[in-house]
């Protein structure tokens, strides 16, 4: 099944910047192939289900592997049963949309 999250790993305990653990995670993505984007609170990836869930149980492996005893993540999840859609193309589809009349 095709999925598209929205994931953001906190690592807890350690210093005010996330970037260094952020970057460690893009690098596991980008070693799975997957298609990614990052954003200021988050990434975006999809892939098939169990490809996109083993990336994220990677990612924490690997910031439990570099000393942080203590993670805390939020995943949103979208799938859909009729069709594979990219979060390019949702994010295409509004920017290109009209607004109704009532806006």
């Amino acid at each position: 099944m095709w999925v598209s999250i929205d994931l953001c790993v906190v690592p807890l305990g350690v210093s005010s910047s996330l970037a260094p653990f952020v970057a460690l995670c893009e690098k596991i993505i980008q070693n799975k192939g997957l298609e990614y984007e990052l954003g200021p609170n988050g990434t975006a990836i999809e892939g098939e289900w169990e490809e996109v869930f083993d990336c994220v149980k990677e990612c924490h492996q690997a910031v439990h592997m570099h000393g942080v005893h203590r993670i805390y993540t939020t995943v949103k999840i979208n799938s859909r049963g009729d069709r594979q859609q990219s979060f390019r193309e949702k994010v295409s589809k509004v920017k290109s949309s009209n607004l109704p009349d009532y806006v």
